[in-house]
């Protein structure tokens, strides 16, 4: 498995759990290299099911929020399913505010996304 700065990915009943280390993704250049590790799960590494847990972040941007769209697709054209858990009430507020919890799969904590896998 590759090393990552942004990221930090386990893996448990082939779905890869991804960690963000960045308490605030806010920078451009951060962004960027966050996406080209979020895409490489799907494009190098053949990683189906994706579950993001946001329990370390504080802040997103729209800018990172285009990545998760952006990796939302790569992950459908794969075949994949991508979920996301741990997401703060001010964050999930953009989410609800940009309609995106209506485009992701937004679940409670880990263990209700992990059963929602299954």
């Amino acid at each position: 498995m590759a090393q990552y700065r942004r990221i930090g990915v386990t893996n448990n009943n082939d779905v890869a759990i991804v960690s963000f280390n960045d308490k605030k993704i806010l920078d451009e250049a951060s962004i960027q290299e966050l996406g080209a590790e979020l895409f490489g799960l799907v494009e190098q590494h053949n990683m189906g099911d994706i579950l993001l847990n946001f329990t370390n972040v504080e802040f997103l941007s729209s800018a990172a929020l285009g990545k998760l769209i952006t990796l939302d697709r790569k992950v459908k054209a794969s075949k994949g399913r991508m979920k996301m858990c741990n997401i703060r009430p001010e964050i999930f507020e953009v989410f609800q505010i940009t309609k995106l919890n209506k485009v992701f799969d937004i679940r409670k904590d880990e263990a209700e996304a992990m059963t929602a896998f299954s």
